[in-house]
């Protein structure tokens, strides 16, 4: 499926957009989860599976359907941006980042169908759907994601993902650019 000229000339305008042009991009592109269906595949054991929409210098637009796995806790590197929920309900994660130490879940908040919500710079979540629907999201990000880093909490560590590696930790050692070894809170 290509964009329609609409949607691409809303995206193309985008340079080094802030959050509110970002939010306003979504809201005149419009997506439907009705438009984006046939572009939806099976997660095969993940978390997602995501299409990559649109990628620029400054943007890049994905959509994303969830299986019943949730994500690992996760930023976007050095990008911020909007995550829309087309169909289902997300259960979002937020957490507190310390220094090196482990990341802290600080709390959790619901987003249902038609919600957009806004994932900062630097900031660490995880999400899965509710498990009563199929979760679908519409991701806008500036500027592309890229340097990602994934928490494993259970072995207290974390590491920086490339770019073709979702937010979990990597099946191939070539996906996991950089080991980090965290600290225990204490």
């Amino acid at each position: 499926m290509a964009l329609k000229p609409q949607a691409r000339n809303v995206l193309d305008s985008l340079k080094n957009p802030s959050r509110q042009e970002m939010k306003d991009a979504l809201a005149k592109i419009n997506m439907t989860i009705e438009e984006l269906e046939p572009l939806l595949k099976n997660p095969s054991g993940k978390p997602y599976y995501r299409k990559l929409l649109y990628k620029s210098e400054d943007v890049e637009l994905l959509v994303m359907n969830w299986s019943d796995l949730e994500c690992a806790p996760h930023d976007h590197g050095d990008s911020h941006g909007w995550i829309h929920v087309l169909g289902g309900t997300s259960i979002n994660y937020v957490y507190e980042v310390k220094n090196s130490k482990l990341p802290k879940e600080i709390f959790k908040e619901y987003h249902h169908q038609g919600r957009l919500f806004f994932a900062p710079k630097k900031g660490v979540h995880k999400m899965q759907g509710n498990g009563t629907e199929g979760l679908v999201t519409l991701h806008l990000y500036s500027p592309p994601i890229s340097g990602m880093k994934v928490y494993d909490l259970e072995k207290c560590a974390a590491c920086v993902v490339s770019d073709d590696c979702g937010a979990w930790w990597p099946d191939e050692q070539r996906q996991k650019l950089k080991d980090i070894k965290l600290k225990k809170e204490a």
